[in-house]
């Protein structure tokens, strides 16, 4: 039992609570608890009050539900780039100021205001103006962007990277089964059979387009293998191709290390991707024909080549052989021994004249020398002594010009032309005066 006599796990019913004095409840919600809480009406009408202080706010979107009763109008508004879908509530009077009828599928532009609907706690948003974006706002609105992104350098010349001249395999970005990707493998290969693909289908219009473009080009771009990227899609109308106007896909493309061709639409289609791509094709045929060679043109480019080739070695030889003619008709060439048959002449000529040189003044040097010979002999002691005379030594071999040098039986040494003749003296007589003996002693 508990203290009220009740059983024990009775629920015993709490009094109502008495009336609240609105000066007593708490000023905001942070101030209330559990002993002080507020009435739920006083909670839906601060709700309702904090939205209605809230300003309108025109956004954007795409209308995927029309709903008409009556002289109301619901309508489900999407996000152009992300899942996220809003209820609007538009009253008839709102419909009718539209020029043109709303249809499912149309871009608008929304005036918005939350209404709070205190009774049942709904929020609602009221569409109080609604505007159908026309062709011309999109276009002013990409041409702004184009602009800006201009400005930033990102169309820039400079920036454009060569595409390979063949490439090992090639990134293609299309739609699922669509024509597009179909005309460029179908031109690619009937250009370069041997030429690989590498294919990544995605959403090219739709909400989902932007984000599944920039992830399957980073991952091409990733890839090493990868020599260019081809991004693809048909025709459309503009609403069709604004996925490739995004400015997160152009900066995508535009930080991309590799080549990216463009191929969107038509000729007359020119989405912002063509402005940042490394080079616009006008159409996916027109893509698959720039990206790889004509293997046709390039074998009659290369027999043309090798033709040229030849040619040009023809003619080189012809020329080479014609101066190496030119050059053996030269004297030195025709007759290679006549230049040495020269240098040899002039050197026996030399040789000659050397040696007449030499006989010559070896016969001058030889008459010289014969002739200081000669004189000399005439000159000679030994040439007197042929003449007769004869030289006297003493003992001490002293030639002997006076008697006194001899005095009587001293030994004489007498030297004649042909020897030696031993004498002694005697007592000296007195020599004639003219005689031979006496003029050689004086």
């Amino acid at each position: 039992m508990n203290h009220d006599g009740a059983p024990l796990g009775t629920v015993v019913a709490a009094d109502p609570p008495a009336a609240t004095d609105p000066s007593t409840l708490p000023e905001t919600a942070a101030d209330t608890s559990a002993e002080r809480p507020w009435p739920l009406h006083v909670l839906s009408e601060k709700l309702k009050a904090h939205i209605e202080r809230a300003p309108a706010a025109w956004v954007e979107g795409q209308v995927i539900e029309l709903n008409k009763r009556g002289t109301m109008c619901f309508v489900t508004l999407r996000d152009v780039d992300a899942e996220i879908s809003l209820s609007l509530t538009v009253w008839g009077t709102v419909m009718d100021r539209l020029t043109v009828p709303l249809e499912r599928g149309s871009r608008v532009v929304a005036r918005l205001k939350a209404d709070f609907w205190v009774k049942t706690g709904r929020l609602s948003m009221q569409a109080w103006d609604i505007r159908p974006v026309g062709l011309g706002d999109l276009l002013a609105r990409i041409e702004r962007l184009r602009q800006a992104l201009s400005a930033e350098g990102l169309f820039a010349a400079h920036r454009k990277r060569p595409l390979p001249a063949l490439p090992h395999r090639i990134g293609l970005i299309t739609g699922r089964d669509s024509d597009a990707e179909k005309d460029v493998l179908k031109n690619a290969r009937l250009r370069w059979p041997a030429v690989e693909f590498e294919i990544r289908e995605v959403a090219v219009q739709g909400v989902n387009a932007v984000s599944q473009i920039r992830s399957a080009l980073s991952e091409l771009d990733r890839m090493p293998e990868v020599d260019v990227i081809i991004i693809a899609r048909g025709g459309g109308s503009l609403e069709d191709l604004l996925a490739f106007s995004s400015e997160e896909l152009v900066r995508a493309v535009s930080a991309a290390s590799t080549p990216i061709v463009s191929a969107i639409g038509h000729e007359a289609d020119h989405p912002l991707l063509d402005d940042v791509a490394d080079l616009r094709a006008s159409t996916p045929t027109d893509a698959a024909k720039r990206v790889v060679p004509d293997v046709t043109e390039e074998q009659q480019r290369i027999r043309q080549a090798r033709a040229q080739l030849s040619r040009f070695v023809d003619q080189l030889m012809s020329r080479e052989t014609e101066r190496l003619v030119h050059l053996r008709s030269r004297p030195v060439l025709a007759q290679p021994a006549g230049m040495v048959t020269v240098r040899h002449d002039d050197l026996v000529r030399l040789r000659n004249r050397s040696t007449m040189a030499i006989e010559s003044a070896l016969a001058r040097e030889t008459d010289r020398v014969s002739h200081l010979r000669a004189h000399v002999r005439s000159l000679s002691p030994q040439n007197t002594l042929d003449r007769g005379y004869a030289v006297v030594q003493n003992e001490l071999g002293e030639v002997v010009r006076t008697p006194d040098q001899a005095p009587p039986n001293s030994r004489l040494a007498i030297r004649v032309a042909d020897g030696k003749i031993s004498a002694r003296t005697e007592t000296p007589a007195e020599p004639p005066i003219d005689s031979p003996t006496s003029k050689d002693q004086k």
